[in-house]
């Protein structure tokens, strides 16, 4: 056998190829959208996982087509995620669990990103992040990918929405918390002073408007240190007709182009590498400024595109992350709804897209906490967001039914649902919640369950 690919993979890869050609001619001939797949990239570590599951078998079990399916649904239906956003969450080992969060991220914005779980074992939990399509029919596109433990940052080339999906191994699970901050992209470029200082905007109007402001001034008293907002390295140092003393600093990352002008002195030589903060020069008025206050003239050049706004590359979003003030010895627990006509909402804020109204004492199952709110899901899988004020445990029973006849207790409110143990003719039921015509109760042996409420039930009394 030669070296390299064999004959055999030759032939293969070229019945791939002409097969996708194929497509291509025909979608092309049927007006249909093709999306290509990316044949030519190393999977990521939750595509290993899953391809690993078909390799053993899995992946046609009930089991692997659920952390599959649970996958997508992530990505198609997430959690709408308010920056800086912080929750502590409970993945159920039983069964097959995935979180999806959706946010927006302008272009130079930098995303941190931080996922622990509780315990040592060796368990894997996937964290990756997409860029969400803008319709349905386009799949979300890969951007990065990290294990939980690491602080992960992530700086869009492009404004638009983001999903972070966190997803453990199948029969894995636990505690874990995530936070998501977002900051500025890049360092401030004078010493002590922020956004707040910016007097004049990208695009202004100038020379009675034949052109336009191709970056920010930012206002502060000559001789205010001018610092470095990106590592990289001088390119140029110079005095301008226009800019006056100026600075050209290239960021080492190969994308932009930083342009510092009207400085009082220069304090760095071409060349020089530098890090975020250090020093490169003085706030001054030179080149054209001169009947202006002092200020400097800050501007961004993408390779390829010219100038672009430094708003977003310098301002701080408001806000701090909210902490969990919800009991969290309830993650993974069964609680009910203390009160008639709340509302499950679509995020952890009164202002969230109402989804529904839960009669008094309907159980749900707490998964995550986000500040004074509960992430829950109803036991038929709807998800969404309760007050956690508006719940309660369900260790005391709200009243003990007795059975006409034998009872089963099923695993789930549904008909035909799998038969965990029976209630006995004459017992006396513990009743915990309720949903639909279903009943939360415990069981003989100390387990929660399901049991259809009998049409002569008796009367609840309260506990």
């Amino acid at each position: 056998m030669s070296s390299g690919m064999s004959s055999r993979g030759r032939v293969a890869l070229l019945a791939v190829l002409l097969g996708v050609l194929a497509y291509l001619l025909w979608a092309a001939s049927q007006r249909q959208l093709v999306i290509v797949p990316e044949f030519f990239r190393d999977p990521t570590p939750h595509e290993a996982y899953r391809l690993g599951l078909s390799e053993a078998g899995l992946g046609e079990t009930a089991l692997g087509r659920d952390w599959i399916r649970t996958a997508r649904r992530a990505l198609r239906s997430p959690v709408v995620a308010d920056l800086p956003y912080q929750e502590e969450g409970f993945f159920p080992p039983e069964e097959a669990s995935a979180m999806g969060y959706r946010f927006p991220l302008r272009r130079g914005q930098r995303l941190a990103m931080r996922v622990e779980v509780a315990g040592s074992d060796s368990s894997r939990v996937f964290v990756d992040l997409f860029r969400a399509a803008p319709d349905t029919v386009r799949a979300p596109v890969h951007v990065l990918y990290g294990d939980a433990g690491e602080e992960l940052t992530y700086e869009p080339r492009r404004t638009g929405d983001y999903i972070l999906r966190v997803q453990p191994e199948l029969l894995r699970g636990g505690r874990f918390r995530v936070v998501l901050r977002v900051e500025p992209a890049l360092a401030f470029p004078v010493a002590g002073r922020s956004t707040r200082s910016i007097g004049s905007f990208f695009g202004a109007p100038r020379d009675g408007g034949r052109r336009e402001h191709h970056g920010v001034d930012i206002f502060a008293p000559r001789g205010t240190p001018v610092v470095a907002a990106a590592e990289g390295r001088v390119a140029r140092v110079d005095t301008t007709p226009i800019g006056g003393r100026v600075i050209w600093l290239r960021d080492s990352r190969g994308r932009a182009s930083h342009y510092y002008a009207h400085l009082e002195e220069h304090r760095v030589r071409r060349g020089a590498r530098v890090r975020p903060g250090d020093t490169l020069g003085t706030v001054g008025n030179t080149g054209n400024a001169r009947t202006t206050p002092p200020h400097l003239h800050f501007g961004i050049y993408a390779r390829g595109e010219g100038p672009i706004d430094p708003w977003d590359f310098l301002y701080q979003p408001p806000g701090e992350v909210q902490e969990v003030v919800v009991a969290l010895e309830e993650l993974g627990e069964w609680a009910r709804i203390r009160g008639e006509g709340i509302r499950l909402r679509q995020g952890p804020s009164r202002g969230s897209q109402i989804l529904s109204e839960l009669p008094r004492h309907t159980a749900l199952r707490v998964l995550g906490g986000v500040g004074s709110w509960y992430r829950v899901r109803l036991p038929d899988g709807q998800a969404g967001f309760v007050a956690g004020r508006l719940t309660e445990e369900i260790g005391s029973p709200l009243w003990m039914e007795r059975v006409a006849a034998a009872q089963p207790i099923q695993a789930e409110p549904l008909p035909g649902a799998p038969v965990m143990e029976e209630f006995p003719e004459g017992a006396d039921v513990p009743v915990l919640g309720t949903f639909g015509d279903f009943l939360l109760v415990r069981s003989p042996q100390g387990r929660s369950g399901w049991m259809m409420a009998e049409e002569e039930a008796a009367s609840p009394q309260a506990h």
